[in-house]
């Protein structure tokens, strides 16, 4: 008998919810819903009767199924020109800039709208299929499909909610035509390994847009931001932007904005609180821990935040581009050579550097809660990075703290939400111990690097002397 995607990654807590396997099923077995943490995970609405394991084949959390390396290598591999490293994946060129037209209204440098809207309006796709603003308290955003130009525009900005794509898999099922589709890295290889499977998907979807991900956040954690930002009742949020720009600020200090049923906005900073439920983790699912693919391998273009000194202070936002499919090639090119986009080649190595953060955690650290899981037992996906003790004192035991941090936010939320408010004192009373430790961590690790360098310093001249 074989089992289903509930049984083994939904009830192993590695669901990402990105809603593929409810949208393939050729039984419509599954359906989407929301948890009580605010994530999206597979239910089952009737029994399976073929029980024919495609959910399983198409989750990019399953084990058994390829990496992104073989993946990437079957769809890139035999490009003229192309070139592979292990962080990026496969790469025909890089490139940084932004979208003058599209610059201001975007989360960045504005380069993925126009790229969408180029693929529409010179008839390259039929459909977008990205995440659109709902103006629904109980779901702020979802994947939508798009025909027009003005709809892509309406949509522009980065979301840091759950969503799924169960519904415009179906459409794709249903509706003949040519589709790009835009996703997180998991989300890109569920398409994958859903085109694999399904011909119809394999010659609809024709280019895949992929982002940059850190960490996937719950729908719980824009409430939790919402109400640090001042809202009272968070029932009555009609919409939220979540990197609104100021231009006395830099990019990197953006602001996330909410808005109410009556008008009403109110704003906070990155640096007023949204930093610290981010980096520490809370509100992260579980699967999470276990991705290790930052650049979306997948994608026949992949769009990050040029997170460099030279670009990170221009509050209006810079984009890093990834290409690795010769068609976009082409469309950046001709993009550069009307002028539509602002862009100019930048080296694989400052690409890399430019996300250096989400290499480490991706990566490094990743190998760190391999290890742990191993060790408590818990079922874990197939990985390129082997599971390691390897790392230094310091950051085993932030990697605990925030995985401490990252059960605890979730639980606690439950128990300080009520009528749609949340207790925020008592939430912070509770996650604040975990905050000191991290803090005195930090600071421990100011004095330990100058100790090290004396140490190495003074080991070298031993050297000299003797």
């Amino acid at each position: 008998m074989r089992s289903n995607v509930i049984e083994k990654i939904v009830n192993s807590d590695l669901c990402i919810g990105c809603g593929t396997c409810a949208g393939v099923c050729p039984q419509k077995a599954l359906g989407i819903q929301f948890n009580n943490y605010g994530e999206y995970t597979p239910v089952q609405e009737k029994n399976c009767l073929n029980e024919c394991g495609l959910c399983l084949k198409v989750c990019p959390f399953s084990d058994g199924n390829e990496n992104e390396t073989d993946i990437g290598t079957k769809l890139y591999g035999n490009i003229d020109g192309i070139n592979y490293l292990f962080e990026t994946g496969y790469y025909l060129d890089s490139y940084v800039g932004y979208a003058p037209n599209f610059r201001q209204s975007s989360s960045s440098g504005g380069i993925v709208t126009w790229i969408l809207t180029t693929l529409l309006k010179n008839n390259v796709v039929d459909y977008v299929i990205c995440v659109s603003p709902q103006h629904n308290p109980d779901q702020l955003f979802k994947f939508e499909t798009f025909s027009d130009v003005n709809s892509v525009l309406n949509s522009s900005g980065s979301v840091y909610y759950p969503v799924e794509m169960s519904e415009v898999i179906q459409k794709v099922l249903k509706v003949p035509g040519r589709y790009a589709v835009t996703g997180l890295p998991c989300f890109i290889k569920a398409i994958r390994l859903a085109t694999q499977k399904n011909r119809k998907l394999r010659e609809r979807i024709v280019f895949t847009i992929g982002l940059v991900c850190g960490q996937m956040k719950s729908k719980n954690y824009t409430k939790y931001i919402a109400a640090i930002a001042g809202n009272d009742s968070l029932k009555k949020i009609q919409s939220v932007y979540y990197r609104g720009k100021s231009p006395d600020k830099p990019a990197s200090n953006y602001y996330y904005k909410f808005i109410d049923e009556h008008g009403s906005q109110h704003k906070i900073f990155w640096n007023e609180g949204v930093s610290e439920a981010w980096v520490n983790r809370w509100f992260t699912p579980n699967a999470c821990n276990y991705c290790d693919d930052v650049f979306a391998e997948l994608a026949d273009v992949t769009f990050m935040d040029a997170w460099l000194p030279e670009y990170s202070k221009d509050s209006r936002g810079t984009n890093i581009v990834l290409v690795r499919s010769p068609k976009v090639l082409n469309i950046i090119q001709e993009g550069i050579e009307k002028a539509e986009i602002n862009v100019s080649k930048i080296s694989v190595e400052k690409v890399i550097q430019s996300q250096a953060g989400v290499i480490e955690l991706k990566r490094k650290q990743l190998s760190y809660r391999l290890y742990l899981a191993e060790q408590k037992g818990l079922k874990t996906p197939e990985k390129r990075v082997n599971a390691s003790k390897d790392i230094g004192i310091l950051k085993r035991r932030e990697i605990k703290l925030k995985a401490k941090m990252q059960e605890e936010s979730k639980q606690l939320f439950l128990g300080c939400y009520k009528d749609h408010a949340l207790d925020i004192k008592t939430f912070r009373a509770g996650m604040n111990p975990y905050i000191n430790q991290i803090r005195q961590l930090r600071l421990l690790g100011k004095f330990a690097l100058p100790i090290r360098l004396i140490k190495k310093i003074s080991k070298v001249e031993g050297k000299k002397n003797e």
